[in-house]
């Protein structure tokens, strides 16, 4: 039986962490920030999986699983020697998982390869073994990739067919050219095959005269919602038709000039529902659906990376009209994260998880996963269960000792200390035990970040040195 001085000491460091915890207020619902996982590599796509696990590709080349209770993270492919990025747009992109994973558990990558002076993109299939990604299908291969204006986000349709965006990889002869994949929506079925039904005869093409659309999401209404980069003006948001023309470059955001018009008019040009006359680089969006944030249900999310000028980094959330077809009233949130760049919720707690891309243009680390939870909204399921494998900090924030408590599995491994500012590391020790108390007097005041990992993975843990 504990000492009342256990409880009260136990008590006291609960308190503490609690009271650190930072709290934002949507309405009358408090939601409460969790850090998942830290120092990544610019996450690019992320995905709640089946096996409620948040899945996650990092442009350089890897896909990694994060199980969101414990932050515990693993790496399950890794093909840095295929994939070309060096640091600019092109890299491992968009994800999706095979509608029927239960007896196809497969995933879909877009990703792109070659050399820096000749990019190409590919889809490709692989396989779920229960511990890593293997058997790789190519199922769409030579469309041409660029240094900028890769697209390539995944959506899939209540038919079971696909839908995948690609950019103009900064050629601006390609949208209009039905002969071309650049600059469009493809669709097809799961094989990569072209539907029977697609609008285009013998064509993936779905739409056209897309600059760059890196957001795709189909609403349990069948509405297909998209984002889109513009040049230096007239970012959008756009539904997503078949058969629709889309206008670039030919037409910035809603037909509004003479010569616009009579494109528009001519060539069957679907609008955008929003348009901003600024920059601010939408991407990862979807329609909030859940009654844990009550303000937020039937609302659409938008992640912004605040464009090259990083002026408005963001998560913004409109007002979705009855039948779905205009959004209104942007209200803005999360802005002080740096560059956003995609989204998902998790199905039980809705709470809303999104990717850091770093502070600049077109991306740096050490990135995160954020979590925001209501915590008073109470999860039917069984989320009780013992981890075998997890990491404690307290307090946070710390102004000379901070306490790490962990599972034993990570006894005798390495524990690394990161500034979060600069990615460097600052300390380094073996853990001797499950419980240690490291003296962070001398460090600088700002936010780092524990590493440890095994065989199981690797978790991180964010902390404020007063």
């Amino acid at each position: 039986m504990k000492s009342i001085f256990q409880i009260l000491l136990l008590t006291l460091i609960s308190f503490n962490f609690i009271a650190a915890q930072t709290t934002i207020l949507v309405g009358n619902t408090t939601l409460t920030e969790r850090d998942v996982v830290t120092g990544l590599d610019i996450p690019w796509d992320l995905e709640w999986g089946p096996d409620d696990h948040i899945w996650f590709t990092e442009r350089a080349g890897k896909v990694k699983r994060v199980d969101p209770t414990t932050g515990n993270t693993t790496t399950i492919l890794d093909i840095r020697n295929t994939v070309i990025n060096g640091g600019g747009e092109p890299g491992l992109l968009g994800m999706l998982f095979h509608p029927d994973w239960d007896n196809n558990p497969k995933i879909y990558l877009a990703y792109t390869y070659g050399s820096f002076s000749s990019v190409t993109e590919r889809l490709s299939t692989f396989d779920w073994n229960g511990t890593e990604l293997t058997n790789e299908q190519i199922i769409l291969d030579d469309i041409d990739g660029g240094g900028i204006h890769n697209g390539s986000r995944l959506a899939l349709l209540s038919d079971n067919t696909i839908l995948m965006t690609t950019g103009d990889k900064g050629d601006q002869s390609l949208p209009q050219n039905s002969s071309s994949l650049n600059g469009k929506v493809l669709r097809m079925n799961l094989d990569g095959s072209i539907p029977d039904d697609n609008p285009f005869p013998n064509s993936l093409v779905y739409s056209l005269g897309h600059r760059n659309s890196q957001g795709i999401f189909v609403a349990s209404n069948g509405i297909v919602y998209s984002s889109e980069f513009g040049p230096n003006t007239s970012d959008e948001i756009n539904i997503i038709e078949a058969g629709r023309n889309y206008g670039w470059p030919n037409v910035l955001g809603i037909c509004n000039t003479g010569f616009e018009m009579a494109f528009c008019a001519e060539n069957n040009v679907r609008e955008p529902i929003h348009e901003w006359s600024n920059t601010p680089s939408p991407n990862g969006l979807l329609v909030y659906n859940h009654p844990a944030i009550p303000e937020w249900e039937n609302k659409l999310m938008v992640t912004l990376l605040g464009g090259i000028s990083l002026q408005q980094p963001r998560i913004s959330v409109f007002d979705i009209s009855q039948d779905g077809l205009s959004i209104s009233n942007e209200t803005r949130y999360f802005e002080s994260f740096g560059r956003l760049r995609d989204l998902c919720i998790n199905p039980h707690s809705g709470a809303v998880y999104f990717a850091t891309n770093g502070p600049n243009y077109p991306g740096s680390s050490p990135n995160r996963i954020v979590e925001y939870y209501n915590a008073d909204f109470t999860v039917d399921v069984d989320d009780q269960v013992k981890k075998d494998q997890f990491v404690k900090v307290f307090p946070n924030p710390a102004s000379e000792i901070i306490h790490i408590e962990l599972s034993e599995n990570f006894v005798g491994k390495n524990l690394e200390i990161f500034s979060f500012g600069t990615g460097a590391s600052v300390f380094s020790t073996r853990l001797q035990k499950s419980t240690e108390s490291i003296n962070i007097s001398d460090l600088p005041s700002g936010q780092y970040y524990i590493s440890v990992a095994n065989d199981k993975g690797l978790i991180t843990k964010v902390f404020v040195k007063d």
